[in-house]
């Protein structure tokens, strides 16, 4: 049964939200439009700036203000304030906590921040719409309730690649991709460092993925050279590091502190006063804790926008995720700081590990869940038996195929034949298969629309860039009519996703 309509709206109706962002109101819409096909439980993805917390809790008030009720899941302690206070700012002032001892518990109100350790121990309570934050990280209660619940559900994730997501969200939308966000100012280039290295070989494994306990192991013996080499490139920027265990934060701390550098430890293991005291203290500008270090408390949801340097000290083979979420916590723009770019020192390899993958959802994002559950899926080369090339253009390292700096891209050869004017002839191999770009464009959105993708859209245009060489003109539209996809265009689609099967598969 839905729960009953109010009548009374608190102060909702008074709730104002800063204007959107341009790909903001057309994701809500996306949304509106999937619960209408008759997707229950949908999956936003959205990139650190991307304002996942703004989209949440404008959705949230898009249904209070029709009478209904409203929860907003987080699965962090911290983030459970910092949502409440971004709520406030809306106007969203009205609001119960759903957390234990929070003096902010209120169930008669309609719209509820909850916290999911919370909400397991206790049950679920009715309501309208349920916004889970941090979408990939899933606990099996919440999965039952997710499954058997009438209530809209709507999960936000920067990476939702956890496995099963597909079986549980029935349609995946991209806000945006981090390229976007890049070019539009939202985050700031990342400017990578290779540095002493943490030596891996023959270190013991777990599912394919290293254990915390080896990776700390190894990641004591250069606990040195991440203090010296930090000195040397990013000395005086606010940082996060980011250790394996506990105890290989505590030691970088220690090290860190005896060179007078002021750093604090921020895990699962401390205590809610002093995390208050610690993230009061870094979030300001001022802050004289300069490096604060963690394993993954400050990997998902956590943002101070002027943090100028991340040090990656957690060895990874599998989980493209959480080095995705590690390196996003310094790359939202901060114009009040002047901040212009964000140092990555690379310590543990895993941003030449990850590379290709990483390049291609920089740009593309996500075709599909499952493609999502597959790049985490996959244990990927040590970084030595890897080139690392530089950009041929502006010498930007690590590259692989695009650019994540400049964008330059080398085209395939032979695969556009030039001719005068603005016409392109398209050729596969010998045969021309388009007489246009708009041609090939046309039959590529002829053949994704055809097809279960989620991103019909989407998949056209990483097909068009793989056969042209080159992305499509940005004034090309999706074209939603059916005209003949000529055979080699077929034939060229079907390699194209053999080869991807089989390098995902190696």
């Amino acid at each position: 049964m839905n729960a009953p309509l109010f009548d009374f709206l608190p102060d909702y109706l008074e709730a104002a939200f800063p204007p959107p962002r341009s790909f903001q109101d057309p994701a809500i819409d996306s949304i509106i439009a999937g619960r209408r096909a008759g997707h229950r439980a949908q999956m936003l993805c959205a990139p650190t700036g991307a304002g996942k917390t703004y989209l949440g809790l404008k959705l949230c008030h898009a249904t209070l203000k029709t009478g209904k009720k409203a929860t907003f899941v987080c699965d962090r302690k911290s983030l459970i304030n910092q949502t409440s206070a971004v709520a406030a700012t809306y106007g969203l002032h009205q609001h119960g906590i759903i957390q234990a001892k929070n003096p902010k518990f209120n169930m008669d109100l309609p719209f509820q921040i909850a916290s999911v350790q919370t909400v397991m121990e206790r049950g679920w309570h009715d309501t309208n719409l349920i916004v889970v934050d941090e979408a990939h990280t899933l606990y099996q209660t919440m999965v039952d309730h997710i499954k058997t619940t009438k209530a809209t559900v709507i999960g936000l994730s920067a990476t939702p690649f956890s496995r099963g997501l597909g079986k549980i969200f029935t349609n995946l939308i991209n806000a945006a991709t981090m390229h976007e966000l890049t070019e539009s100012g939202e985050l700031v280039p990342m400017k990578v460092f290779s540095c002493t290295r943490i030596n891996m070989d023959g270190a013991k494994t777990a599912d394919g993925e290293w254990t915390d306990k080896a990776a700390a192991e190894r990641g004591m013996q250069i606990v040195g050279d991440v203090v010296s080499e930090w000195t040397k490139y990013a000395e005086n920027r606010k940082t996060i590091v980011f250790g394996s265990t506990v105890q290989h934060c505590e030691e970088m701390c220690r090290q860190f502190n005896e060179c007078g550098v002021l750093a604090e430890v921020f895990t699962h293991q401390t205590k809610d006063v002093e995390r208050d005291r610690i993230l009061e203290e870094f979030a300001k500008p001022s802050s004289a804790i300069r490096v604060l270090i963690s394993v993954e408390a400050l990997a998902k949801g956590f943002d101070v926008k002027d943090v100028g340097c991340v040090v990656d000290c957690r060895p990874l083979r599998k989980s493209l995720s959480t080095a995705i979420q590690m390196w996003g916590r310094g790359l939202r723009a901060s114009p009040e700081t002047d901040k212009t770019d964000c140092i990555l020192l690379d310590h543990s390899g895993n941003i030449v590990r990850f590379i290709e993958d990483f390049t291609h959802f920089f740009y593309h994002g996500l075709e599909s869940l499952d493609e999502g559950e597959k790049l985490d899926k996959s244990v990927r080369k040590e970084a030595e038996e890897r080139e690392t090339a530089a950009c041929p253009k502006c010498g930007y390292k690590p590259f692989f195929r695009r650019c994540m700096s400049c964008g330059h891209e080398p085209a395939p050869q032979a695969a556009v034949a030039a001719l005068p004017g603005q016409m392109q002839e398209i050729f596969i191999g010998k045969n021309r298969v388009a007489s246009s770009e708009q041609d090939l464009w046309n039959q590529l959105c002829s053949f994704t629309g055809s097809t279960r993708s989620k991103n019909p859209a989407g998949w056209a245009w990483r097909l068009f860039e793989q056969i042209a060489g080159h992305r499509p003109p940005n004034s090309f539209r999706f074209l939603t009519d059916a005209v003949p996809v000529d055979p080699a265009v077929r034939r060229k689609i079907k390699s194209i996703l053999i080869a991807r099967d089989k390098a995902m598969a190696a």
